[in-house]
């Protein structure tokens, strides 16, 4: 992975180009004030009022330029308004002029980011482009994010070949060995007779990929206790109710719950913030074989409930289910979980705004503050009791999937509440972690989300 620390420095008034930073609004005012070789060189440039346009702009000498790029409002910098230059200026060394990057140097490390562990390795890989800062303790955070970023996007993006229930084990372990944690990880007989909603999704797959329940367990034990919860279905067939392969062809995403899981509590333990972290990582793979669950089949659930398998690609609240009821037993304050869930929540939000559910209007409240003030979207659905009739069973106490096409996030998570602790503030997000097509510091693939709002709730509520 990059060195992240060359890519952000402090500012002691080194050698750099200056990028200047226009208000969209001012954009005119500014233009008619340049001299003409300024003008010029922003008309053939074809510099526009719009966020990410951007010029290069001649100095006195050949070699003296400076750079201006348009952002939508320039007293509040989002993270991504300098990621284009990030990707597309020449490599040396850059400073905004008059003011701090803040939350922009977030947008310039996250574009600097390239998945090539596939690829024939560049002879000749470009040099870094490198953005000066006054306020190390910024760049101490943004350096942290970006590294937990790089990572998450890494494992999403690695194909299931090589990121199987096994390797969300390894790199759990690496965390756990790098911050003094305890890791444990139920497997066989132990999953097969305690998780059975967990067995029963993962019992098909083949030797080495078997189902499993990782749990990492950090800090004073005196400390308040949270849990994290990731889904970690490493490849999703669907099941004996198949994906079409339209359906399958990104479903090695769909441990990007697991992802965001380790992301965030890598963020927690190197920052040392005083809680009891209690990390689930319920992985698996929906494979199908002879010993593949059926319609109709019933499981007995960790918490005791009976749970008809209405639809057999309905895994993830499965396997949430099972590792809720063991975060339960420790007693968490607060708990989330992040699960690549329902493509309702994507019909009913696209892939940019993350749907939360939350049992908690206070922590709800936290969330959307936080989202609105880290650019990280996100949309308040509703817990809508009366649905829950839609997942009674003729057999069971519960089916896991609602019949019809209405409501389906919604019926998902009214699911994963029935085994949420009764006590503990409790948010569950709903992620696509998906980028279609590239924007400025998102590159096409796997992507983060929610993951900095949320870690700036932790911080607000734990830190001091």
């Amino acid at each position: 992975m990059t060195d992240l620390s060359t890519l952000i420095q402090p500012d002691r008034g080194q050698a750099a180009r200056t990028i200047h930073l226009i208000d969209a609004k001012g954009f005119d005012a500014w233009l008619s004030a340049q001299p003409p070789r300024h003008r010029a060189a922003a008309a053939a440039q074809k510099l526009a009022p719009a966020g990410y346009s951007s010029a290069i702009l001649p100095g006195d000498n050949p070699d003296d330029w400076s750079v201006v790029s348009v952002v939508n409002n320039v007293e509040r910098l989002s993270p991504w308004c300098l990621a284009k230059l990030a990707e597309t200026l020449p490599e040396g060394t850059y400073r905004v002029d008059a003011r701090e990057p803040g939350k922009a140097l977030h947008g310039w490390l996250a574009a600097q980011y390239k998945f090539d562990r596939y690829k024939k390795k560049d002879a000749k890989p470009q040099g870094p482009r490198i953005l000066l800062t006054s306020d190390p303790a910024k760049m101490e955070d943004a350096i942290r994010m970006a590294a937990v970023t790089f990572k998450l996007r890494d494992r999403i993006n690695t194909g299931a070949n090589d990121m199987g229930p096994a390797d969300l084990e390894a790199a759990a372990a690496d965390l756990a060995q790098s911050y003094g944690a305890t890791l444990s990880v139920a497997k066989g007989a132990e999953v097969e007779k305690g998780y059975g909603l967990l067995w029963a999704v993962g019992q098909a797959a083949g030797k080495g990929r078997e189902p499993r329940l990782i749990e990492l367990e950090w800090g004073n034990p005196e400390h308040p206790r949270v849990a994290i919860i990731g889904k970690g279905v490493c490849f999703d067939t669907g099941g004996l109710d198949i994906k079409p392969a339209a359906g399958m062809r990104l479903m090695k995403k769909d441990m990007g719950g697991a992802a965001h899981a380790l992301a965030l509590a890598e963020l927690v333990m190197q920052n040392r913030l005083p809680v009891r972290l209690h990390m689930l990582v319920p992985a698996v793979e929906n494979a199908i074989n002879g010993d593949a669950t059926r319609p109709g089949d019933v499981m007995i659930s960790r918490k005791g409930l009976s749970v008809e398998n209405s639809n057999t690609d309905a895994e993830g609240r499965l396997i949430l289910a099972d590792a809720l009821t063991k975060a339960e037993e420790a007693g968490p304050e607060l708990v989330f979980d992040f699960a690549t869930l329902t493509g309702a929540a994507r019909v009913a939000l696209g892939a940019d705004l993350q749907a939360l559910f939350a049992n908690d209007d206070t922590l709800a409240t936290e969330l959307l503050s936080a989202a609105e003030s880290e650019f990280d979207p996100m949309w308040r659905m509703p817990l809508y009791d009366p649905y829950k009739d839609l997942l009674k069973s003729d057999v069971a106490d519960m089916v896991n999937a609602a019949e019809g096409p209405f409501g389906g996030a919604i019926t998902a998570a009214l699911f994963l509440k029935e085994f949420v602790p009764d006590k503990a503030q409790w948010a569950h997000f709903d992620i696509f972690c998906w980028n279609g097509a590239s924007k400025p510091g998102r590159p096409k693939g796997a992507e983060a989300v929610s993951l900095r709002a949320v870690w700036k709730v932790l911080k607000d509520r734990y830190a001091s």
